[in-house]
């Protein structure tokens, strides 16, 4: 099914709603920092919870994620369920900490807690990893998908779309700061939650004869129910390339182990995501839009996840595998190999009919330029608070600090789109670049934690562990690169690897500040009471609610 006019002229209003919107909340300009970084701290709980999920879902979710679901099924969703849970650990217990301190970014609770020197040297480290990681990876991810919706699938419309996709968001992000970013933010989360839906309903009635979308996943759950286990074994599902899930899913790690490492990095201490949660209007509805934040991803797999069980379904062969001769022509590689991330622009292309599909590639925009705008807005305000202003211009004007946020966004902006057609090229070099944020998370991760809660932690030992961190974690990396029959080398699953780094950087950090100290505590530590951390009643319910449902979840599908 081609892209006909009526999709086009769907698309165009959405992109015309969307910058009417920001240029609406905003008409009157950003006249001080507060306003541009921060929203004025006026967002309530509902627009900080649409915002917190439109900032994460982006083509990684709708594409890498449908990928998985496909390769894996349904235990890739862990990353979503376990998310939920996080949030509400991030509103209880990290949120009273770091509005009491009144943060613009996260390098700077570095610097109340440390030192000037650590909060520097990590926030060229966020400033790198936006520009070099995130923001070229959404946009070549992104462009990708949208080349094999919109086009025919060859790479000719790879790069306009990715500059069209730079300029869209760059048009209303740019000058509305994170009022407007946010603002959209409530309109992109509907519209990618009701055209995930639309996609998720229209492939479930394609697999029953008799259509529907309950008798659709009957028949899912019954030909492979092997992709609806979420706790997986060693050797339990192989990937159509001949990969052992577990390697990706190592089985309870997903709920007691290393996936705390990445969930815990990804909600509690990432600029685009927490800085949200920061422009509240006071910590309740802060906490109660993580709440709400909390329920919506319970849905996400819904949207992303079953969708690729679906195409997998649907490509299926005889002997219940797919295979190069039973896919569709779109999941071969050049190599005869088996695509998974074509599961979600295939089902896409294949069976949305004209106009909803105009509609459901609105949404996959929506998700790939919201989270672009939060990500452009935070690197903007790293560079400004953390950088820019302690190094540049101590006095600086409030619209002179506007002003260099606004340049500098742009600049990052510029060399994303310069490096991400470049993305294509790297083969599996791209999987490793993904895989970086992997190897410093860890040791990020401790830092926090230990700087949160443990009065005795030192800025000295603080920066042992973050330098001694990454050799660990490398450490990790050589068993699988030709040194797996040494006695000296571990190799173990990825998740497994984040998560003893991270207690390895932990012990160091502990061991430093107590040698250096000798027990005592820092005179930077946190004083900390039960008194902090007590929540709303609102916040409570929904915790137990949330809870509950993901008891069930797991319960069922384990």
């Amino acid at each position: 099914m081609k892209f006909e006019f009526i999709d086009y002229a769907i698309f165009v209003a959405y992109a015309v709603l969307i910058v009417g919107i920001a240029y609406w909340v905003t008409r009157k300009g950003e006249k001080t920092s507060e306003d541009y970084f921060l929203a004025g701290k006026s967002l309530p709980w509902w627009a900080i919870g649409a915002s917190l999920i439109a900032a994460n879902i982006s083509a990684e979710q709708f594409i890498g994620m449908s990928g998985s679901g496909f390769a894996i099924g349904l235990a890739i969703a862990s990353y979503e369920w376990m998310a939920a849970i996080t949030l509400l650990i991030v509103g209880k217990f990290f949120l009273p900490i770091f509005i009491e301190k009144k943060l613009y970014t996260i390098p700077e609770f570095v610097q109340q807690r440390y030192s000037e020197n650590l909060k520097t040297i990590l926030a060229v480290f966020w400033i790198g990893l936006y520009i070099f990681v995130n923001l070229t990876s959404v946009l070549y991810l992104g462009a990708t998908a949208l080349d094999t919706i919109m086009g025919m699938g060859d790479g000719s419309m790879l790069v306009p779309a990715i500059i069209g996709l730079a300029l869209f968001a760059a048009l209303y992000s740019l000058w509305g700061g994170l009022a407007a970013v946010a603002w959209t933010d409530v309109v992109q989360v509907v519209l990618l939650i009701v055209g995930g839906l639309i996609t998720t309903f229209i492939a479930l009635s394609h697999v029953s004869p008799d259509g529907g979308v309950l008798a659709g996943f009957k028949v899912i759950y019954e030909q492979v129910p092997d992709k609806f286990s979420m706790i997986l074994e060693k050797g339990e599902i192989i990937t159509p390339n001949g990969r052992d899930a577990w390697w990706d899913l190592p089985g309870l790690a997903v709920l007691i182990g290393g996936m705390w490492v990445a969930n815990l990095y990804y909600w509690g201490f990432n600029q685009y995501i927490i800085q949200r949660t920061l422009a509240a209007k006071s910590l309740r509805e802060s906490q109660r839009g993580i709440a709400f934040a909390a329920f919506l991803k319970l849905l996400i797999p819904l949207i992303v996840v079953v969708p690729g069980i679906v195409a997998y379904v649907l490509n299926v062969g005889p002997d219940g595998m797919v295979t190069a001769e039973s896919a569709a022509p779109s999941f071969i590689g050049d190599n005869g190999n088996i695509i998974n991330d074509n599961a979600a622009p295939w089902l896409i292309s294949s069976f949305i009919p004209a106009g909803l599909k105009g509609l459901v590639v609105a949404a996959l925009a929506a998700a790939i330029v919201s989270s672009l705008a939060s990500m452009l807005n935070s690197t903007a305000t790293i560079f400004t608070m953390d950088i820019y202003k302690p190094y540049f211009n101590k006095t600086a004007s409030e619209g002179s600090l506007v002003n260099v946020g606004r340049i500098s966004a742009a600049a990052a902006l510029v060399i994303a789109v310069s490096i991400a057609p470049q993305l294509q090229n790297l083969g599996q070099v791209f999987q490793y670049i993904q895989e970086y944020t992997g190897i410093v998370s860890p040791g990020i991760l401790a830092i926090f934690l230990l700087g949160l809660f443990w009065k005795k932690a030192t800025n000295k030992a603080a920066i042992w562990g973050a330098v001694l961190s990454i050799p660990i974690a490398l450490y990790f990396k050589v068993a699988p690169n030709g040194w797996s029959d040494s006695p000296f080398f571990l190799e173990l699953p990825f998740m497994n690897q984040m998560f003893w780094t991270c207690l390895a950087t932990m012990i160091i950090i502990a061991l430093a500040s107590y040698l250096e100290n000798k027990g005592a505590d820092d005179e930077h530590g946190i004083p900390l009471s039960w008194q902090l951390f007590r929540t709303g009643r609102a916040f409570n319910i929904s915790a137990a609610v949330v809870c509950l449902i993901l008891i069930v979840l797991y319960a069922v599908f384990w």
